[in-house]
């Protein structure tokens, strides 16, 4: 018998020694990262449940929420849990409160409720576009059928108008505000891919000379007008069905409204599209972007910057573009001046240059 003495090490030919980690490695948040689809799948539950509506309605056990919400009482305590380790939900002696954020966006009955954003963002052509995205970044574009998110008359974009206008209330507002919408001066609006038409109605309620426009697809635009009949501007609402490259605008246009539109194309689509609303201005006349800004680096500010995987998954050749890209686009096109003002509380930025 071989004494332990004579045992010698086994050597894996071709391998390479892993170095040992350093004292301050952690592997958690790798872990966390290859899990958080779970935290997508804990949130959709806990809104479609109504959990939030329940806590903010006074019920704040486990054993109330389930009989409340119809569901049981383990899964239910365990759900609620999950969401005290997100953030949204407080818990003290078993008793769970709403946090902040959750009691102003996630209670049903708040004006500012978003819960219905799920419905688009967690769409299954959507998800899709992430359960494998190796094949999206070898090709540099998405590998969901067609054109993906941007292929025309996509029905998804009618659930886009339906469930993520509570998103669009804030910046809406804030645009109009920026463009001295109350001053009351006769104005004539455009709003390209109008979607939920907020933009444009928001510009509207505010100055009741303005006259708007809204382009888009025929299915899209019956929810604009919904919106608009429910603001009561439908009056001074008309529409303008088909795709922005390839209807005709028209002219005299004051305003040019291009929110969250230009991300999904790459910068020669986007220098063509705003020749054509160049085209279509006065003379003085503004256009407005609405987008994910980030800085030069892509990395900062994150809740910009991450919008560039976004369009990698979903579109063939979009883009979160930095400021300088756009100016760089807006000159080409004809634009003599832009500004950047970038929105509080919000990821996205205001992007306004003068014909």
């Amino acid at each position: 018998m071989s004494q332990i003495s004579d045992v010698r090490p086994i050597e894996i030919t071709g391998a390479t020694p892993h170095p040992h980690p350093a004292p301050s490695a952690n592997p958690t948040r790798i872990f966390q990262t290859i899990n958080a689809f779970q935290q997508t799948g804990a949130l959709r539950a806990a809104i479609e449940l109504d959990v939030f509506t329940a806590i903010a309605e006074g019920l704040k056990t486990a054993p109330e929420i389930a009989q409340h919400v119809h569901a049981a009482e383990r899964g239910v305590r365990i759900l609620c849990d999950y969401m005290a380790l997100l953030g949204l939900l407080t818990k003290n002696e078993g008793r769970y409160s709403l946090a902040e954020d959750a009691a102003i966006f996630l209670d049903r009955r708040s004006p500012a409720y978003m819960g219905t954003m799920v419905r688009f963002l967690n769409a299954p052509e959507i998800l899709d576009a992430y359960r494998d995205l190796t094949p999206a970044v070898r090709k540099g574009g998405t590998t969901m059928s067609g054109k993906g998110s941007v292929d025309p008359e996509d029905p998804l974009w009618v659930e886009f108008a339906r469930s993520m206008a509570p998103m669009m209330y804030m910046p809406a507002r804030r645009i109009a505000e920026l463009l001295s919408a109350d001053a009351g001066q006769r104005i004539k609006v455009l709003d390209i891919a109008a979607g939920h038409g907020l933009f444009g109605i928001a510009i509207a309620k505010r100055n009741p000379q303005a006259q708007i426009v809204a382009l888009d697809w025929k299915p899209v635009l019956e929810v604009a007008l919904e919106n608009a009949r429910k603001e009561g501007v439908d009056a001074r609402y008309s529409t303008l069905p088909g795709s922005a490259f390839e209807a005709e605008f028209g002219h005299g246009y004051d305003l040019v409204l291009l929110t969250n539109f230009l991300h999904h194309f790459n910068p020669q689509t986007c220098e063509g599209l705003l020749r054509k609303a160049h085209a279509a201005l006065a003379p003085g006349g503004r256009v407005v972007l609405l987008e994910f800004v980030p800085n030069e680096d892509r990395v900062t500010p994150p809740e910009s910057a991450f919008f560039s995987l976004i369009m990698l998954g979903t579109t063939p050749d979009g883009d979160a573009y930095t400021f300088a890209e756009f100016q760089e686009m807006l000159a080409h096109a004809g634009f003599a001046s832009a500004d950047l003002v970038c929105l509080e509380q919000m990821p996205e930025s205001v992007i306004i240059a003068t014909k």
